[in-house]
């Protein structure tokens, strides 16, 4: 009788485990494959996105050339070039981002680099349109900056969620920010800064300063709102 109960019990012990064995791999691979449960932009919501991305930017670039003053990126680029020479500000844009698309290409796929070019091509087109259609007649330095400093920043942050950029410094901002997780705001602010040291000996003091000012508000409003772990729609 003993030795037919342990043959009793060893039989249980080794159907357990061979139970315990067999649900082993279900488990794995329930945990190894989680549910992709991330929202995906439709191309009309993209579309209406980008529009209204560049269209916020077009807009505020209107208040900052209307003052004079300057920004940072490749804007700021082709606003001093523009003032310096007269050449209109959306071809000298346009130009000045053409050696960063095979960057975007290379390193961020076709896809954004063509929603990128859209975008640089309608802010191009826009900036030079919206002047004819709009007039400011008066506003203060300080308001008129950080309204840039908002429409621009709203504006870029819109493109970004929707997988678009307009070109030149934004595309490497990102690229930064995918590779080492630093903001692209604060990489931005980086590139600004070195920007505004050369505005320095070319423009007033009291240009750079109202103009730093709306650069400082642009790029704050980018680094506390994008944040690709609190946006999960793509």
């Amino acid at each position: 009788m003993p030795s037919s109960r342990r043959t009793a019990r060893e039989s249980i012990s080794v159907l357990d485990l061979a139970g315990r064995i067999c649900h082993l791999p279900c488990m794995s691979n329930a945990q190894s494959a989680p549910r992709d449960d991330t929202l995906r932009h439709t191309k009309l919501e993209d579309l209406q996105g980008l529009s209204i991305g560049v269209f916020f930017c077009a807009l505020g670039l209107q208040f900052l050339t209307h003052l004079g003053f300057l920004t940072g990126q490749t804007a700021g680029m082709a606003v001093i070039i523009s003032y310096l020479t007269g050449w209109p500000f959306g071809a000298v844009f346009f130009v000045i981002n053409l050696p960063f698309y095979w960057i975007a290409y290379t390193r961020m796929g076709a896809d954004f680099t063509l929603r990128s070019l859209a975008c640089v091509t309608a802010l191009s087109v826009l900036s030079e349109w919206l002047p004819g259609h709009m007039m400011l007649a008066e506003i203060s330095p300080a308001l008129g900056m950080v309204i840039f400093g908002t429409l621009v920043g709203a504006g870029l942050l819109i493109l970004f969620r929707h997988k678009g950029s307009l070109g030149g410094l934004g595309v490497t901002a990102l690229l930064i920010q995918d590779r080492f997780g630093f903001r692209a705001g604060y990489v931005q602010l980086l590139f600004d800064a070195a920007l505004f040291g050369v505005a320095a000996f070319l423009f007033p003091a009291q240009v750079v300063l109202y103009s730093l000012l709306g650069a400082v508000v642009l790029n704050f409003v980018i680094a506390f709102n994008h944040r690709r772990d609190r946006y999960v729609a793509t």
